[in-house]
């Protein structure tokens, strides 16, 4: 047996092994002793002891809890916990300080030192309402474990107890084995193993209705996704409203980023004066001593702009002192060359808008946009824009067609916006409103990117809308469930002291409450309202839109703590749109894991109120996805669907490859098989601009003249092209009954009603082909075709991409040998499918 089997099979009989009978020589109680390391980087952790002298750490040191106060990472602290077990129901209570000062007291309970509850932070001078009136005595002590001093609590407890600990630290060890497993151990894992054969067995006429809105794409201005990214306006800065506190207070991120005074004789000013309106309360005076200086602006990395295409330019601007005159407009390259120029008049001593069109005559990837005064005079400026007139689908104020597309060909079947944590923001001030983003440009109101940058927010919440309906896809918007991101750094508006600076323990006021929840009643009626009858109808009306855009579903809360600040809010909110919009589907969250308190508080939350949907996330390894493909088979029916709202595979270094790619592909096919509970996936993030990559892996990254799409997109392409609405029942039979190798097999059948296709997906995670038979029982197949797509490659593969072809069928039986290291999708066509 090689050593990793024998590893494993030896942790599966620890995790298996029922609790034995009390051994006759195991003492009856031993001493338990608490503890964190002094820094406060460690959780809580065990000690035992049969004398209380010589100490024996509960699972070489594992961390049974972890303090959520605080951003996250090395924000989280927990200080001097403190243990106490109540006399009368025998649960476990524990304290600790959240922060240095101590002043933040954290608390929890559990039943069994394993599950806890949602955290409660307080004051440290509310102790006493926290702690048990009846505990165990404990006492506080240094101890030595291991060699290093730790300063914790002692108490008896049953050796039974220490014995639950241990087994439940075992279990996660070994499954942690288990998702640590990946491709580049696969020479020793299947070594000597030889081409598997399969049986996939399809019960054409054995079906069952699966969610339309599987496959989706979620957009999160992370990464320059959105000014710079999707939004095509080539001005960096437009608005001169970048602030130091947008980027952690850098002084070099000012009103005047991104702009220059080229030549002498003038100097460049920001006022805030009479500006064109008060969320806009910037903008750039041009003081022309000289003419011939010119103000300029480089763009997001450069402006690219193409030989022959015009690009529309726009600025707001008056005379403030002279009377103003002709103004040169053009774009330069980097080596000077003039490659278009117009002229604009600015005279008039209010705020005027000017329009111009510029036509290329040469290629360049480094323009500058150029203004230059032929009189003198100062000029006042602001919401100077440049756009190609080529976005997609010709959309004023639009998006970068390429980038566009390439979202669009994945066939999306929804798009979640305006981001997760970006929607919830940095504390309650920074939450995302929407109401900011809509209406004239001049007008919209914006606002720091919880990832550090500026949002113009000229990528708003009707162009977002625009955008799902040009591409076929259901707006999912998304909206803080009142409160912040559970990352939040900052203070809330109201709060004061380190309770309401770190963490998401503040929301909005509840006397602030009652406008929130009316915020996002009124979202709803600005998507679906009457374009005559209601006042948020009317203005999407007014932007141009007078249909309704036939919204269906709004997502309320994204990761959250679920505490009860959060459910208390979440609540108020979810009511008051269930008893306006019962037609309306509510999607709720269960935090950002796959298990823990907020998980596990998120659902039951959802099963009280009885929520139609809940968002899931969870950033996995390869190997988690492999072991994994049950977690929807277990789910009860009756209770909330399910989004899988975020999710990627991440190996260390976090590439995006074959390996990464196909084991997606594989889980996908256990969604898909349960597309009854699970109505909704979407990979994340969606887009990263080169340069500017603050999170991987993405599913697309581009700079300003190309897109790189992922070996992964490919996986979601395949999917969302290769949809269906019901799912017909299968299984595969495989010669080696091996389970490393059972369970890197999959197989997915679906058939899509409208055009009566057939679309088998075979995933083989095996260094070997498989030579599979797949037998389309009931129903025979009239006239057949097909088409086949297979992605393939080394495991660390990063260029590869699908290849398509035609494949043979003769009939409802046919062989195919799935490529080692590959995902194929077999599409039948059939005149008798339908």
């Amino acid at each position: 047996m090689k050593l990793t089997n024998l590893l494993n099979f030896c942790l599966l009989l620890i995790v298996a092994m029922p609790a034995q009978a009390k051994v006759e020589n195991e003492p009856d109680s031993v001493f338990l002793f608490s503890y964190a390391h002094v820094d406060g980087g460690s959780g809580l952790k065990f000690a035992w002891s049969i004398d209380g002298t010589k100490w024996l750490p509960v699972a070489d040191g594992f961390d049974y809890l972890k303090s959520d106060f605080g951003p996250w990472g090395s924000g989280k602290k927990m200080f001097r916990p403190q243990l106490l077990q109540s006399r009368k129901d025998g649960k476990w209570h524990c304290l600790w300080a959240a922060t240095v000062t101590g002043e933040t007291l954290a608390y929890t309970v559990s039943p069994d030192l394993l599950k806890w509850s949602c955290q409660v932070y307080a004051p440290a001078g509310e102790r006493s309402k926290y702690a048990p009136v009846d505990p165990v005595p404990t006492a506080e002590r240094k101890t030595m474990i291991e060699g290093r001093e730790e300063d914790g609590w002692m108490q008896k407890t049953s050796y039974a107890t220490v014995e639950r600990l241990i087994r439940f630290a075992d279990h996660k060890k070994y499954r942690q084995i288990q998702n640590e497993e990946c491709m580049e151990q696969d020479p020793v894992r299947f070594a000597g193993l030889e081409p598997v054969e399969a049986i996939v067995r399809v019960r054409m006429n054995d079906a069952k209705p699966i969610s339309e809105h599987l496959i989706g794409i979620f957009f999160e201005d992370i990464n320059y996704s959105a000014d710079g990214g999707l939004y095509a306006e080539l001005i960096q800065n437009r608005d001169f409203e970048y602030a130091p506190t947008d980027r952690g207070n850098d002084r070099n991120w000012n009103s005047t980023h991104s702009w220059s005074v080229q030549g002498d004789g003038a100097t460049l000013n920001i006022r805030t004066d009479a500006p064109i309106h008060p969320n806009n309360p910037h903008y750039a005076v041009l003081d022309v001593r000289q003419p011939g200086a010119a103000l300029q602006n480089a763009g997001f990395d450069g402006i690219v702009v193409k030989k022959g295409e015009k690009y529309d330019f726009s600025l707001f601007s008056k005379a403030m002192k002279g009377k103003g005159g002709k103004v040169k407009v053009g774009l330069v390259d980097g080596a000077g060359r003039k490659l278009a120029q117009t002229v604009v008049s600015v005279s008039s001593k209010e705020w005027k808008q000017q329009r111009a069109v510029l036509t290329v005559t040469a290629d360049a990837v480094d323009a500058v946009l150029s203004i230059c005064p032929q009189v003198a005079g100062e000029y006042a400026l602001d919401m100077i824009s440049l756009f190609p007139q080529k976005t997609f689908k010709g959309r004023k104020n639009g998006l970068r067609a390429d980038l566009a597309q390439t979202l669009a060909d994945l066939h999306p079947r929804f798009m979640r916006f305006p981001g997760g944590c970006v929607a919830h923001g940095d504390g309650v001030d920074n939450i995302y409103d929407w109401k900011g983003s809509i209406g004239p440009l001049e007008a919209r109101k914006p606002m720091r990117n919880l990832w550090g940058y500026h949002q113009t927010r000229g990528l708003g919440y009707f162009e977002y809308f625009q955008f799902c309906e040009d591409i076929g896809a259901e707006p999912v918007p998304v909206l803080a469930a009142g409160v912040p991101c559970q990352n939040s750094g900052t203070c809330s508006h109201h709060s004061k002291g380190e309770l309401g600076c770190m963490g998401q323990q503040g929301g909005i006021p509840m006397e602030e409450m009652g406008a929130y929840v009316q915020d996002v009643l009124d979202l709803i009626e600005y998507a679906n309202g009457d374009a005559k009858k209601t006042v948020w109808g009317r203005k999407r009306a007014e932007a141009g839109h007078p249909r309704p855009f036939n919204l269906k579903f709004i997502g309320i809360g994204n990761e959250d703590l679920i505490t009860d600040i959060f459910a208390e809010r979440f609540t108020m909110i979810f009511n008051a749109v269930k008893e306006k919009y019962p037609e309306i589907t509510v999607i709720g969250t269960t935090g950002p894991f796959y298990e823990g308190t907020d998980y596990e508080e998120g659902w039951a939350l959802a099963t009280k109120l009885d929520v139609p949907m809940v968002d899931e996330h969870y950033y996995v390894s390869p190997g988690w996805l492999i072991h994994n493909q049950d977690f929807y088979d277990r789910y009860d029916r009756t209770k909330s669907k399910v989004y899988l709202g975020e999710y990627a595979a991440h190996l260390p270094g976090r590439p995006s490859n074959i390996e990464t790619a196909l084991s997606e592909a594989l889980y996908l096919t256990a969604v898909e098989r349960n597309g009854d509970i699970v109505s909704m996936t979407s990979y994340a993030p969606l887009l990263a601009k080169g340069r500017h990559i603050q999170w991987s892996p993405d599913l697309i990254y581009f700079d300003n003249t190309e897109v790189k799409p992922t070996v992964g997109y490919y996986t979601q392409l395949m999917y969302g092209q290769n949809s269906g609405n019901e799912y017909l029942f299968s299984a595969i039979d495989l010669d080696n009954r091996q389970e490393a190798v059972k369970k890197r097999v999959g197989a997915s059948v679906v058939k899509e009603n409208e055009s009566g296709d057939i679309i088998v997906k075979l995933v083989n995670l095996l260094p070997v082909s498989v030579r599979s038979q797949v037998e389309l029982d009931g129903g025979a197949l009239i006239h057949p075709s097909a088409i086949k797509t297979v992605l393939t490659g080394d495991p660390k593969d990063k260029q590869a991409k699908p290849v398509s072809s035609g494949f043979e069928l003769s009939g409802n039986n046919f062989s195919y040998e799935m490529p080692a290291y590959s995902f194929t999708v077999i599409r039948i066509h059939s005149t008798g499918n339908r």
